[in-house]
């Protein structure tokens, strides 16, 4: 009997085939080839039409593409049914007022007094024990401290040599002073400026004229003074018991030459509570991450999957839950299987934060945690082996076949799930890397990265000071300020570590 009679349900006796004329059978063995290859390549075709539509309906919930990416469709938010309230604060409405400065800090107190009474107009005497505060803040003109040194050329009456005197050991030939130089840095690394924008507000605000040349001259000498203080936070990071790490793309030119391939640029992060540190290389491969995490790295990697981290053993590391939520997204918005694994896989993990928020607040212990999460961990491992037990070709590019592969490149790393259900200290998700790279991405966009590979090392130092400050509450302005004057005076630069209170000093010390 012949195959193609039997793949579509028509029972033919082998003696019945036999009898059949050839050109009949030639036929019916040309129409089984034709459509074969026809559902072969309807087959490719809806493969490629799913691909596609994964690639229309591509939003920050089911991928990392920002937020801002997204389609203006993309999600209709309810609206919102009319109160009948006027605008405004309402009845009862706890009211906020500006905040008022401490007398000292006041210039002046001025005290007005009424005259007479507003309803009988007698005459008005005493004083009020509590009364109205009203402050007025104001900037006073600012105007650049100019000091001129003049430097006389005499001739020596024996030999008539002309000799010029010099300039004190403590005046800097550069003519621009410390703060100068802070302002320069901070305006580009911190408010994210652009050179000639720079230029405009050293000119308009403070009445300084520099040129494009004197903008960066500054800059590489500010990048010059927390030199050392960077390296001294990256080697605080590396040391640390928790570092989340990720990477973004970055833009360095060849004007200098030194990056005569025009390769890509990578900046990377590697975040702690209170100190960040920020790198760019042109390299996204394993030898970058160990730069930036340290060869001998012994903490916990908070991380998304790249592949770059897989030196880091799996009992070293926390993968991230929010990237694995997008996956689990993706795969329910495929058909068939996809959607029925996709779907359950999103419940699990919404069972698992619903517990993990009641123990942020305070609502659920550790222990009881731990003993629920077990029946989640084994659910959503069975339905990754469920799906990594489907059988696909090699190259095999159907909506199946990609949640297949996912669902086993997860399975080798599922043990990296699970890290912050025992250990205290280590969140589920990799947001606060991705919450301190989001300014250096708004820069990229703002400034298309840097020319230079100084310019990309100023770039990398001023967003480590930036950020590890700001964790810390600290002026950066005033960091760069001390760190600038030290430089030029020869002496320690100021540390980004964090700052022990004198009183937890004396009690180490008595201690």
């Amino acid at each position: 009997m012949d195959e193609n009679c039997l793949a579509y349900g028509i029972e033919i006796s082998d003696s019945d085939w036999e009898k059949t004329p050839a050109k009949v059978k030639q036929l019916v063995e040309k129409m089984g080839q034709h459509i074969k290859e026809s559902e072969e390549k309807l087959a490719e075709q809806e493969a490629k039409q799913q691909e596609l539509l994964e690639k229309i309906n591509r939003t920050s919930k089911n991928s990392s593409s920002p937020p801002s990416m997204n389609p203006l469709d993309a999600e209709k938010r309810p609206e919102k049914k009319k109160s009948g309230k006027k605008r405004g604060g309402q009845a009862g409405h706890k009211g906020h007022s500006r905040l008022l400065y401490e007398l000292s800090e006041c210039e002046s107190v001025l005290n007005h007094h009424p005259e007479t009474c507003s309803c009988c107009g007698e005459i008005l005497l005493g004083e009020d024990a509590n009364p109205y505060r009203h402050q007025i803040v104001e900037i006073p003109p600012i105007k650049p401290i100019i000091v001129e040194h003049r430097l006389h050329q005499l001739m020596c009456q024996e030999c008539g040599t002309l000799t010029r005197a010099t300039l004190p050991v403590d005046v800097y030939p550069s003519g621009y002073g410390v703060r100068v130089v802070a302002l320069v840095s901070v305006l580009s690394g911190l408010y994210r400026h652009s050179t000639r924008m720079v230029q405009s507000a050293v000119q308009d605000i403070f009445g300084i004229t520099m040129s494009l040349g004197t903008v960066n001259k500054l800059r590489f000498e500010a990048s010059l003074a927390v030199e050392s203080a960077v390296e001294e936070a990256k080697i605080y990071v590396q040391n640390s018991r928790v570092v989340g790490a990720d990477e973004t793309s970055f833009a360095q030119g060849n004007v200098d030459g030194r990056n005569s391939k025009k390769s890509q640029a990578w900046l990377w992060v590697a975040v702690t509570p209170l100190v960040t540190f920020f790198q760019i290389s042109l390299s996204r491969c394993s030898d970058a991450a160990r730069d930036i995490l340290g060869k001998e790295f012994g903490g916990i990697l908070n991380s998304d999957r790249y592949a770059a981290y897989n030196w880091v053993g799996l009992e070293q590391r926390q993968l991230c839950w929010a990237h694995l939520r997008r996956e689990f997204i993706k795969i329910s918005e495929r058909p068939g299987v996809s959607r029925e694994i996709g779907t359950a896989l999103v419940k699990q993990q919404e069972k698992l934060f619903e517990l993990w928020h009641r123990v942020r607040d305070g609502t659920l212990s550790r222990c009881e945690f731990q003993l629920l999460v077990r029946e989640i961990r084994t659910s959503l491992k069975l339905l990754l082996q469920e799906a990594a037990e489907y059988q696909i070709a090699s190259k095999e590019k159907t909506p199946l076949a990609k949640t297949v592969r996912t669902c086993r490149q997860l399975l080798k790393v599922e043990p990296a799930l699970w890290l912050f259900v025992t250990v205290e200290g280590v969140e589920p998700t990799n947001n606060a890397a991705e919450r301190a790279i989001r300014p250096a991405v708004i820069w990229r966009r703002t400034s298309f990265g840097s020319q230079t590979q100084t310019g990309s090392i100023f770039v990398q130092r001023m967003l480590t000071v930036v950020t590890t400050l700001k964790s810390q509450r600290r002026n950066v302005l005033e960091f760069v300020t001390q760190a600038v004057s030290a430089k030029r005076q020869g002496q320690l630069t100021p540390s980004l570590l964090p700052q022990v209170p004198a009183s937890a000093v004396a009690v180490k010390n008595a201690a």
